[in-house]
């Protein structure tokens, strides 16, 4: 393929953006005017997950299109030596290679051969569009003429979250004037919560804060696409955007819950992909980005990948093919373990928690700042809050959600007779799915739940 048919590749991340905070996916009006264009010109899924529901393992996934434990970044850990990264394909393609942000999220950085680096100091802590713009324009004028594939991370809206106490805390006067303010904020009385949080005082205040984050993140998002404009190269780029986990708040990041994995991805590709399609079908995981890039460079894929091709079905609405989504989550930033293992399609969602009945007591950054000392004190004279706050700090062994009718997961139908036929049979699928992948707790699963239910084991792969 010459370098006039090769696409140019724009790879957006947003860092703990929650999958309804677009305004295009069902999001305050208005928040995200930028996302919402760049939806409306290519193609959005309500349907697509990330594999793990954490910055690390999430975006390594992405560069490797493996699952964590056969990548190595089960956790905050580097890629393993001898797993192929995405870049290094590119590379060997002719492709200049650009970061911004989250530089040391994918490791071992020197293994990437990043040709252009900016990291988060350089690009205001992560959240100065105008920086992100220019160093766009910079990164384009140094391919001068070569493809290119740029990863432009936003580090909005992870915590600290704009006008907060723990912005304040955590940065200096000096640090915080390199930030600037987003284009619009937001009140409480703007902010109601999604429906897997308890609307309190405190958890819309801190909402609030994460909206204008959220907004702020669009604005980069913004200036990267319009330096792309200007430069003349938008009809011959692919841009993808999505965010690495669920927002930073309780029963979403670092979890595997739907809303911890499910991300609100969007693809553009002039001549390619149909403006303004949405598919609320198709279980689009963001492990099939690594094959579909290079599908398009007409490089063989290697059977032993994770991910699924998105060609057909960019480009023809073909049925892609998979009827379950399955995650996982291992290891909090904190380093603190917590096997957690999801089987998801249209209707269910089943969670095993390895960890749940341990004695074990569940900690993660997602119970920092506002929400979770709200629920908390709501726990002393809510008893229905009290519940919700015990439930998430020791879990059961299995969830099961009726997503149709119950899509925040607040009601486990794990141990409702009328659904020990639904149960089994995800048991089942995640039990396969496990030990087809070599999964290290494959022959747990099959001890502690399959036995029990007198469930056919699965071959254990060399456990």
């Amino acid at each position: 393929m010459t370098d006039a048919a090769r696409p140019n590749i724009l790879l957006i991340t947003a860092d703990d953006m929650d999958a309804g905070s677009p305004s295009s996916f069902g999001g305050p009006s208005g928040i995200t005017p930028n996302l919402d264009r760049l939806a409306g010109e290519g193609i959005r899924f309500t349907r697509a997950h990330v594999i793990a529901a954490v910055c690390q393992p999430s975006r390594s996934a992405i560069m490797t299109g493996l699952v964590p434990h056969r990548n190595g970044a089960e956790g905050f850990e580097p890629i393993n030596d001898g797993v192929t990264l995405l870049t290094e394909l590119l590379s060997g393609e002719g492709y200049e290679l650009g970061i911004l942000g989250k530089v040391g999220h994918i490791a071992p950085v020197e293994r990437f051969g990043w040709d252009f680096i900016r990291q988060m100091e350089q690009l205001g802590l992560g959240r100065d569009p105008a920086r992100y713009g220019s160093a766009t324009t910079d990164f384009l004028a140094q391919a001068d003429g070569k493809p290119w594939f740029l990863m432009a991370n936003a580090h909005d809206p992870h915590r600290p979250f704009h006008g907060s106490a723990d912005e304040a805390a955590k940065w200096s006067e000096e640090e915080r004037s390199r930030i600037p303010a987003p284009s619009q904020t937001y009140d409480a009385s703007q902010a109601e919560p999604p429906g897997f949080l308890p609307d309190l005082e405190g958890v819309r205040t801190e909402y609030a804060q994460y909206l204008a984050s959220v907004r702020r993140c669009d604005d980069v998002v913004g200036a990267v696409l319009g330096a792309l404009d200007a430069s003349g190269q938008r009809e011959r780029t692919l841009v993808i955007f999505l965010s690495d986990n669920g927002m930073a708040f309780p029963f979403a990041k670092a979890n595997c819950y739907l809303r911890s994995t499910l991300t609100p991805l969007i693809m553009r590709w002039p001549g390619h992909i149909a403006a303004g399609g949405v598919d609320d079908r198709s279980l689009v995981s963001s492990l099939d980005f690594f094959p579909t890039i290079t599908g398009i460079l007409g490089l063989p894929n290697d059977d032993d990948l994770d991910g699924l091709p998105l060609q057909a079905l960019l480009e023809e609405g073909a049925d892609l093919g998979r009827d379950t989504m399955f995650t996982v989550f291992h290891e909090t930033s904190g380093k603190r373990r917590f096997e957690m293992r999801c089987a998801q399609d249209r209707r269910f969602g089943y969670i095993w928690n390895q960890w749940a009945g341990s004695g074990r007591t569940y900690k993660a950054e997602n119970m920092d700042g506002l929400t979770w000392g709200a629920m908390t004190t709501a726990a002393e004279t809510s008893a229905e809050v009290a519940e919700r706050s015990e439930f998430y700090l020791h879990r059961a062994p299995e969830e099961l959600y009726d997503l149709t009718v119950d899509p925040y997961g607040l009601h486990n139908l794990a141990a409702d007779p009328a659904h020990a036929d639904v149960l089994d049979d995800f048991r089942q699928r995640i039990a396969e799915w496990m030990s087809e992948h070599g999964d290290p707790q494959t022959k747990t699963f099959a001890t502690r739940v399959l036995t029990q239910r007198q469930l056919s084991l699965p071959h254990v792969n060399n456990m």
